[in-house]
């Protein structure tokens, strides 16, 4: 393809994050003007690798694409063969199951997506918006050239969405809690601006956490050791267990993302005397604070909002951080500040019938997901009409 300077655009894919530079692949995914979003970096996606959290063998097989504008680097995006739908958080079983009933084959599929991180976030890193076009088209060009049912990119940014509808994939939504601060200053700040009922239920539950003699660390930068990372892989086991039937995740990669991310990682920690109980696992991006994994040992009313939602949201303040991402699903996230807010996804799906198929069904379940969106944000804890 040869664009006004008669150079040619061509793709490669990679098998592994090995096969590209660190600083070209950081150049593109953690440069420009974007807020630092961690889960793009080199660091990042090569952790799950070495680690052997993703691989082929773990149904995640590195597809990655890179554009080269001649010799020259100019666009790249990660990109996954999948042999199962587990750790999106875009939930496709249903479309798997009545395509395969049609008599057709859903998996192998392509996934452009961060691995086991429902957290919105760009997909597509180009120098130019050429260069993202190119991008979206190249991934439709390898589902074609592979042969596979299906092309996902998930919990990419509103702009990217318009980007890729334009350019024909269909667009589907879903819901997602994310706090905002509106200038609250600290913790003081945030209950002022709620209602009077829901101030006190805030309250109440943070004072439960006091009352059971449960203290709270930060614990961040060249102060997480290896005995820290002991004690949360306990936790993310529990949790990973009863969720997913077992960890994506492996003891190594956690050692591994430390040793390269320190800086860029809060680990919350509570504790009574000197046990630790629970803990959560966040990245701290350029404007977000990243809530990732949580576990605990024992069963502690108000724990978990604790130590994932009040906890974050003191730190973002304390921090300058506008948002707190705090992952997928959770109604009960509205009532301790946190608001709905779209998530996007987007899907090429060759074959022709399926294509209107999907096509009609999310066209319905956008406007679910619309509607029930309006609905939740009148029950969001903030004061109305001064309440």
């Amino acid at each position: 393809m040869p664009d006004g300077h008669q150079e040619t655009l061509t793709l490669t894919n990679l098998p592994s994050m090995a096969g590209v530079a660190k600083e070209e692949w950081d150049r593109l995914t953690l440069g420009g003007e974007r807020p630092y979003y961690p889960f793009a970096g080199w660091d990042f996606l090569d952790a799950l690798e070495v680690s052997g959290s993703v691989r082929p063998e773990t149904g995640w097989g590195p597809h990655h694409l890179l554009l080269r504008r001649g010799e020259h680097i100019s666009g790249v995006m990660p990109l996954y063969l999948k042999a199962h739908s587990r750790g999106e958080f875009v939930f496709d079983h249903a479309w798997a199951d009545a395509y395969e009933r049609a008599g057709g084959r859903y998996y192998p599929k392509l996934l452009g997506a961060i691995p086991f991180t429902p957290a919105t976030g760009p997909r597509l890193f180009g120098e130019t918006a050429e260069d993202e076009a190119a991008l979206l088209a190249g991934a439709r060009q390898i589902t074609s050239e592979l042969g596979v049912s299906s092309l996902h990119i998930n919990f990419l940014t509103e702009e990217e969405k318009a980007l890729a509808e334009a350019a024909g994939y269909l667009v589907r939504t879903g819901t997602q809690y994310r706090f905002c601060d509106e200038d609250f200053g600290d913790w003081t700040g945030f209950l002022s601006a709620l209602s009077s009922r829901k101030r006190k239920a805030l309250r109440k539950e943070r004072e439960g956490i006091a009352k059971a003699r449960i203290e709270i660390d930060w614990v961040t930068g060249s102060d997480i050791t290896e005995a820290h990372l002991d004690l949360f892989w306990r936790f993310y086991q529990d949790t990973g267990a009863r969720k997913w039937g077992a960890p994506y995740l492996t003891r190594t990669f956690f050692s591994v993302i430390t040793e390269r991310m320190a800086d860029r990682i809060l680990f919350v920690m509570a504790r009574r005397g000197e046990q630790t109980i629970a803990g959560a696992m966040n990245f701290i991006g350029g404007d977000t604070l990243f809530g990732r994994y949580w576990g605990c040992t024992e069963y502690i009313p108000f724990l978990h909002f604790e130590v994932c939602y009040y906890q974050a949201i003191d730190y973002a303040l304390a921090h300058g951080l506008s948002y707190v991402d705090a992952g997928a699903q959770g109604e009960h996230k509205i009532a301790r500040g946190y608001q709905p807010v779209t998530t996007y996804s987007v899907h090429h799906l060759p074959n022709p019938s399926f294509h209107d198929a999907v096509a009609r069904y999310l066209e319905a379940e956008r406007e679910e997901v619309d509607e029930a969106i309006h609905y939740l944000q009148d029950f969001t804890p903030f004061r109305k009409d001064g309440a």
